[in-house]
């Protein structure tokens, strides 16, 4: 029995329609209560599932959100589960779980409390500097130079204030920080999964595209025919690899790599137990080609890559994170234009609106683009957002 656990802050229609249909066994926490209804669906009560781990410790788990890694760690520690999740979430270890692979990657942990006594002789600058337990760009920051050093420990520390009650510290943890070199390179992430065998299956891919080399945030992913012809070959490989070095067997993840200009991939994070955040990237795929990665996921199944790229189009498929960049506490505005936003796109595919004053981001939009109209994607990527909102004061 393979099982997927629900948790807050959402889950997709589609994701949904999923569990009716297949009736896949489903956790049955309190989050179900708020987000699922009360039939239709497979449910399995906690005791229930702690006794099916114990009579198949390789049973499979698919989480919707990385609100449940505590229950994981907490209810299934006779497993090697929670051993194989903290070694991804605390990217500090994953770091060092690698250091073998990139002897040569400076890292270095700093906590909350220290980072007015951090001396900058000692790090390569540029670096990235950001929660070593995290989620989305949350408290993500680039410092070109040590002048800069001073303003961008103000605004961690802000926007610490802002969003660490949002989240458990499961999911985002700032009270301790990684400080990494500048990797270079395109980035991109890959759902995928290890199967009975530790075989890696890739369901889906999608390429990061920034507004600048300073951007940090999450605004853009686009995925691709081409995307997943110039990578497919050399994501497996590389997932083979990291397979190797932890001992996975049926165990998904959604991670972030960097591609230099000589092909060397280097792993950013890998988050456990999960795709895309939100059930974002799952859907981008089933849009994009056609599939079900849950359904493949559960099933232990793989895509047929070579006949699904013959038919699908050669469109871009792409999800636009509206993350709150207004400069406007989300306090201070009185709405968001979403029609307006529509409008902008020929070919929008899914709005998903989130509540701004609580989650920092005013939703998600899913969308098909002709690769010669890409700059209806651009608008999107270098925008404030100004044009779009209305102010309480206004």
């Amino acid at each position: 029995m393979n099982l997927i656990i629900i948790d807050k802050p959402y889950v997709s229609d589609f994701l949904k329609r999923t569990l009716e249909d297949q009736k896949y066994p489903v956790l049955e926490n309190s989050a179900v209560l708020e987000l699922l209804s009360p039939n239709g669906y497979n449910f399995y009560t906690e005791e229930e599932v702690i006794s099916q781990m114990q009579n198949n410790p390789e049973m499979m788990i698919y989480t919707s959100s990385e609100n449940s890694i505590g229950w994981v760690i907490e209810n299934l520690g006779f497993s090697s589960l929670p051993g194989m999740v903290n070694v991804f979430k605390d990217k500090v270890k994953f770091r060092e779980l690698l250091s073998n692979m990139y002897p040569n990657l400076f890292f270095k942990e700093v906590s909350l409390v220290d980072l007015d006594l951090l001396d900058l002789n000692f790090i390569p600058v540029p670096f990235i500097i950001k929660p070593s337990v995290g989620f989305f760009s949350l408290g993500v920051f680039r410092v070109a130079e040590v002048e800069s050093w001073p303003t961008v420990r103000q605004k961690i520390k802000q926007e610490i204030k802002t969003v660490k009650e949002t989240y458990p510290t499961e999911v985002l943890d700032t009270s301790k920080f990684i400080i990494e070199e500048i990797i270079d390179g395109d980035e991109y992430t890959i759902d995928a999964y290890f199967n009975n065998d530790g075989n890696p299956v890739i369901l889906g891919m999608m390429k990061h595209v920034f507004a600048s080399p300073e951007d940090m945030s999450d605004r853009l992913y686009i995925t691709s025919k081409q995307v997943i012809l110039e990578n497919l070959d050399r994501f497996e490989k590389f997932l083979e690899k990291l397979g190797s070095v932890v001992s996975l067997k049926n165990f998904p993840l959604h991670m972030e790599v960097r591609v230099d200009e000589e092909g060397i991939i280097v792993p950013i994070e890998v988050n456990p137990l999960r795709f895309g955040g939100w059930c974002t990237s799952a859907e981008l795929t089933h849009y994009a080609y056609g599939i079900n990665p849950y359904t493949m996921l559960m099933q232990d199944q793989a895509p047929d890559w070579q006949a699904i790229l013959t038919s699908c189009p050669e469109d871009i498929f792409s999800i636009t994170i509206l993350n709150n960049n207004t400069g406007y506490d989300a306090s201070e505005i009185k709405s968001f234009d979403y029609d307006k936003l529509l409008k902008q796109y020929e070919k929008p595919l899914e709005l998903r609106k989130v509540d701004a004053n609580k989650f920092h981001l005013f939703g998600f939009l899913y969308a098909q683009t002709r690769p010669e109209n890409f700059v209806e994607l651009e608008r999107l990527l270098h925008s404030d957002l100004h044009s779009f909102i209305q102010l309480v004061e206004e």
